[in-house]
């Protein structure tokens, strides 16, 4: 079978969005790159944000609920997500080496998912591209784990980044394909 005619993602319906998506993904890869650590402590302070939602409400929700067998436990869960929360919001350089880790799994399983999907929009023009930018990510990943803990104040900024301006180029890439075929 033709995949050029199958895929909406090289059939040039979507080829601007792609393009645009691609531009948008690099410029900002590299302003995360220029910012290392800012970005590092910003990931992780909006994470102790959303613990700190979480335990809050799980709270909330103990008290509404007290005659419930689990209230205790209910209520033990929501005191751990808003002590973690404040843990990683207010401590600025705490948890960074944890969430290195689970950014380094992360990108092994996107480049690997992106090598996957390169692999299906084989023959079409720019599967090259999301294959490199998958094969990037997996490297990543190993490379921060390699590297722990001192990489761990600085690689989540500059992964993200790397990232970023990889997947922009894959994107920008197929965009441009899809242009092509118009």
């Amino acid at each position: 079978m033709d995949n050029t005619q199958e895929n909406g993602a090289t059939d040039g319906h979507f080829a601007k969005g792609l393009t645009w998506l691609g531009i948008a993904f690099i410029i900002l890869g590299l302003i995360t790159i220029l910012f290392p650590l800012a970005v590092t402590i910003v990931f992780k302070v909006f994470i102790g944000w959303l613990f700190i939602i979480t335990g809050a409400f799980q709270i909330w929700q103990s008290f509404s609920i007290r005659q419930w067998g689990g209230f205790f436990w209910n209520l033990l869960i929501g005191i751990l997500y808003l002590v973690a929360g404040c843990w990683l919001a207010f401590d600025l350089f705490a948890g960074i080496i944890g969430l290195t880790v689970l950014l380094a799994i992360t990108f092994i399983a996107h480049g690997t998912l992106e090598a996957i999907m390169a692999n299906n929009l084989r023959p079409n023009s720019g599967w090259g591209w999301m294959m490199f930018s998958g094969l990037v990510g997996v490297l990543a990943g190993v490379l921060i784990i390699l590297g722990l803990p001192s990489t761990a104040e600085w690689a989540i900024g500059l992964m993200i980044g790397i990232n970023m301006i990889s997947s922009g180029l894959a994107f920008f890439s197929l965009g441009s394909a899809a242009k092509s075929l118009q």
